[in-house]
């Protein structure tokens, strides 16, 4: 199953908590198609458990004004040949959708997160707790979209008792044009996913090189992202290289991806050791 790219070159940069700003969207412009900021946590509960993130050392970003904030981004990244987007966490509506109205003024792309899984972030309503509670965020994602930007959704597989294919489905009649997937260790979800929907499926986790790259979009994803590599240049090269080669043969390779075959770009077929989770 192969399907259009969802933008050029189909490779995104996935948002990681405190470091994903416009200098280092910058960093690896040339590398990728889109660039996901953030994430940042945009209503006074996401707020405070953030500033409780930060308390047991981890990093976040807490401006004084989060929307200022992601506008101030956006104008510092208008230069560079890269779409803007930005990760959000969000439990209200309101600021959503002032987010949402900047976004579209920089054809940013919207990207609300039900991904994050810290408990305070949980523990608030936000992040990987909206995969449980589809209602709520379908509510965001139609918000989101009638603003006027394309909105992403940024999720997480393997999750007990949530059944991806039907969040994608119910996330594509609320508006949301992609679905940004962190497949853990089971990438077939993303064909899954891929046969349920329409959504432009950005696929992620442990992306590092062309063996990577193959699988996840041979299973119908039309882009990858690379989280916590994005600032080696090294292996945004390759998977650039391979994203782009993919959609540019005239037929799907026939690549045995569990073999023992010659490594390509100096690494084995299985071109990482999968872990639990990318980005932010």
């Amino acid at each position: 199953m192969t399907r259009d790219p969802a933008f050029d070159p189909p490779v995104a940069l996935a948002s990681l908590s405190g470091q994903s700003d416009a200098e280092w969207a910058a960093t690896a412009a040339e590398y990728a198609g889109v660039a996901f900021l953030g994430g940042i946590a945009i209503d006074e509960p996401t707020r405070a458990a953030a500033r409780e993130l930060v308390e047991r050392d981890r990093t976040e970003f807490l401006p004084a004004d989060p929307v200022a904030f992601v506008d101030d981004q956006f104008g510092q990244t208008a230069d560079l040949p890269i779409r803007p987007g930005v990760n959000v966490r969000t439990t209200t509506l309101s600021p959503l959708a002032e987010v949402a109205e900047v976004c579209r003024d920089h054809d940013a792309i919207l990207e609300i997160n039900a991904h994050c899984r810290q408990d305070e972030i949980c523990g608030a309503g936000s992040g990987e707790a909206l995969l449980t509670d589809t209602e709520r965020l379908c509510e965001q994602v139609s918000a989101a979209s009638e603003r006027g930007p394309e909105v992403s959704v940024k999720v997480r597989a393997e999750v007990p008792g949530v059944d991806l294919p039907a969040v994608a489905e119910r996330v594509a009649e609320a508006g949301a044009t992609y679905i940004h997937l962190d497949a853990m260790d089971s990438e077939a979800v993303v064909g899954d996913v891929a046969a349920a929907t329409d959504l432009s499926i950005i696929a992620n986790n442990e992306v590092r090189g062309r063996d990577s790259v193959f699988e996840y979009l041979s299973h119908g994803a039309a882009a990858v992202s690379v989280g916590r590599p994005s600032d080696d240049r090294r292996v945004l090269s390759r998977v650039r290289e391979a994203a782009t080669d993919w959609f540019e043969r005239d037929a799907q390779p026939t690549t045995n991806y569990g073999s023992t075959e010659t490594p390509i770009d100096g690494m084995t077929p299985t071109d990482s050791t999968r872990t639990t989770g990318g980005g932010e």
